[in-house]
């Protein structure tokens, strides 16, 4: 946003809104003064109210944790700032998704409907992102994710001009990685560190699942590898020892697994009670790297290879804030706390420099101008490192290792370190 757009005159725009009795009101003091105008709308804030911010994504059920951990990165992020934007009390709310394209589209049209809010944080399963960012965009919503992992939402091919996603994703931008990084590493550490060439995977048919196997087989195939079978599951399926069984006749080495935790426990817990797969080694994901997966996995938990974000490799400030992380909730951490804590300041940075106040203390932020502002984020000092957002909306920075499960992450502690493998 230039300063030409921050003040030059809506008169149209003024007088139908002061026709209507919406508040687009001018100073008498300042007579010069009119608020901005904006193709997508302007979110008014009358002076002396909050200003609201949506989270949006998984908060209950098995998967939980994924979105609890983003999300209270967001409220470190809050109080870091001692809980106030422009001199406005952040006011944090919260939407359940489900970790479904269902459960996205409720909680998208949920915020949608309200015009007093500013932007929004999510989704958190990319399955949430399918039903919901259409939903956030269409609306004239900004939403950043600290989660969400598929390759196709940032990519160009599909981010731009004439791409598929090029209007339903507009107001999209995330600083989870892409899985088109995650996938690869995966496939290189079973093939090089492992020495496995033969493959199987598994996934449960939603967006992040099935779109990251799908890399891992692509790359594991170019390294000279054999995938001997790609099978889904249902994300509510608890009996996997037929699925198992079939896999265990095409005598794969290693068994790819990047679901959820629900799903991910219960293949790690019946597989090596499968003839033919006591040996076969297990590689799941980031979405599996929770401490809630030891515990509903138990001692089959042990051995266990996921892949996830690799702090010790982020060059940002990690240890003061991981200081924080667990002063304030006393429990271990999973993937994406960190990614949640720079999500949400790149959004406060670029709602600081899109807002225009008016005279009388109303704050206006245009809600294109607001995605301009997240287009030209760059530099930003994250917990990651720094960070910059692409015109495709990816503002992540890409640190993938490999953690094995020990007895010591199933007798308790909690996250495993160090990596045993990093590209």
């Amino acid at each position: 946003m230039t300063p030409s757009y921050r003040h030059r005159a809506a008169i149209a725009a003024f007088l139908a809104a002061a026709a209507s009795g919406v508040g687009c009101t001018s100073d008498p003091t300042d007579p010069a003064f009119t608020p901005p105008e904006d193709p997508l709308g302007v979110v008014q804030i009358a002076p002396g109210a909050a200003l609201k911010i949506g989270f949006w994504g998984v908060l209950s059920g098995p998967d939980a944790g994924l979105g609890v951990d983003a999300r209270r990165g967001v409220e470190i992020a809050i109080d870091d700032r001692s809980g106030e934007l422009l001199g406005r009390t952040i006011n944090l709310v919260s939407q359940d998704a489900h970790c479904t394209p269902q459960g996205g589209t409720a909680a998208a049209s949920n915020f949608a409907a309200d015009a007093s809010v500013v932007a929004l944080i999510g989704s958190v399963c990319s399955a949430e992102a399918v039903g919901g960012v259409p939903v956030v965009s269409a609306a004239g919503l900004t939403t950043i994710s600290a989660v969400n992992t598929n390759p196709t939402f940032t990519d160009p091919a599909f981010r731009g001009p004439g791409g598929s996603l090029a209007e339903s994703f507009a107001g999209y931008f995330r600083t989870a990685h892409s899985d088109a990084v995650q996938g690869m590493v995966a496939a290189q550490f079973a093939y090089h560190e492992l020495g496995v060439r033969k493959a199987a995977t598994i996934h449960d048919g939603s967006s992040y699942p099935e779109a990251l196997q799908e890399v891992f087989a692509e790359t594991f195939r170019d390294l000279g590898g054999t995938i001997t079978s790609q099978r889904a599951v249902s994300a509510a399926q608890e009996d996997m020892t037929g699925l198992l069984t079939e896999i265990a006749a095409e005598e794969p080495e290693l068994i790819y697994l990047p679901v959820y935790i629900a799903a991910g426990s219960h293949i790690a817990a019946q597989a090596p009670g499968v003839s033919g797969l006591e040996e076969v080694k297990l590689l799941g994901a980031d979405a599996m790297f929770s401490p809630d997966f030891v515990t509903a996995a138990g001692l089959a938990a042990e051995g266990v290879f996921l892949s996830a974000p690799d702090a010790s490799a982020y060059t940002g400030p990690y240890d003061s804030f991981l200081t924080k992380y667990r002063a304030k909730y006393g429990e271990p951490v999973s993937s994406f706390h960190a990614h949640g804590y720079d999500a949400a300041n790149i959004l406060f940075e670029a709602i600081e420099r899109a807002a225009v106040s008016g005279p009388d203390g109303t704050l206006y932020i245009g809600r294109q101008a607001l995605r301009d502002e997240m287009f030209a984020t760059s530099g930003h000092p994250g917990v990651l490192g720094t960070l910059s957002c692409n015109p495709y909306g990816d503002c992540s920075l890409p640190v993938i290792a490999i953690f094995e499960i020990t007895a010591t992450e199933v007798g308790g502690e909690w996250p495993p370190s160090p990596p045993v493998w990093r590209p």
